[in-house]
């Protein structure tokens, strides 16, 4: 194995047991921290769209050419897409 993790092999059954102690709270941290956040991007998305509705009843451009032109550039591979670094 590599350096981050033991010689399965050199632990003892207590050694083992509390290995697997550890590793399954920090996946129950891990686990929560990540709901937290898809509820904090859920309620940030919900007022996303909000505004935009907001704007669109009151007779704003919602998605201007800059916005198309950028969605182009993206399918095309001109630029970087948000999975790639960006928001």
């Amino acid at each position: 194995m590599d350096d981050t993790f033991p010689d399965l092999g050199s632990l003892d059954d207590d050694e083992l047991k509390a290995y697997i102690d550890r590793l399954t709270a920090e996946e129950t941290e891990v686990s929560y921290r990540r709901r937290i956040l898809h509820g904090k991007i859920d309620i940030l998305r919900a007022e996303l769209v909000n505004r935009l509705r907001r704007k669109h009843d009151g007779g704003e451009e919602i998605i201007s050419g800059d916005d198309i032109q950028r969605l182009t550039d993206i399918l095309t591979g001109k630029v970087a897409g948000p999975q790639d670094g960006e928001g």
